[in-house]
């Protein structure tokens, strides 16, 4: 039976790549090279630092990976994936992964963390929604799924344009 006790939470190592991408694949199969904020994440690789896991033993049962990229001019992190193993969903495991991410990109001084996701889901993790065209990706993308979360006074104020690496 799984404790939560048993989940260590830790910063994202090269070592973890291999698991992260499985379990990826595990949660969104390989359609997920299609997404818009796939594409973004192929301009730009994640930074280790802003990025965590979950393991129990040896296994790594989750993964929260931030790419600091800008929104027009601003300079901003694209949060995602988020991934739990499927066996491991509605455990709070993604919550606090979402949590730790938050709390580090405010340490490292970050306005703002952009997602595309379930509204359901992250809205009330603090993510609000943009208006509708505000940001730009490169693909096709559902608007209404494109969340911002502030991390500073002021980090939304003119928030918009192309999504491109910093």
């Amino acid at each position: 039976m799984l404790q939560l006790s048993n989940v260590r939470y830790q910063p994202e190592t090269a070592a973890h790549d291999f698991a992260v991408a499985a379990l990826a694949d595990e949660a969104f199969g390989p359609g997920r090279f299609a997404r818009a904020a796939e594409r973004v994440r192929e301009m730009v690789p994640h930074d280790r630092g802003l990025s965590f896991t979950a393991t129990i033993g040896s296994a790594v049962v989750g993964s929260v990976r931030q790419t600091p990229i800008r929104v027009g001019e601003r300079p901003v992190l694209l949060l995602g994936p988020l991934v739990v193993k499927p066996a491991h969903k509605g455990l709070g495991i993604g919550r606090t992964l979402m949590r730790m991410a938050a709390d580090v990109a405010r340490e490292a001084g970050e306005s703002a963390i952009v997602l595309v996701g379930d509204r359901a889901y992250y809205m009330p993790l603090g993510y609000l929604p943009m208006p509708k065209d505000a940001v730009i990706l490169p693909g096709p993308v559902d608007w209404r799924r494109v969340l911002v979360m502030p991390l500073a006074e002021g980090a939304l104020d003119g928030l918009a344009g192309r999504i491109l690496p910093r």
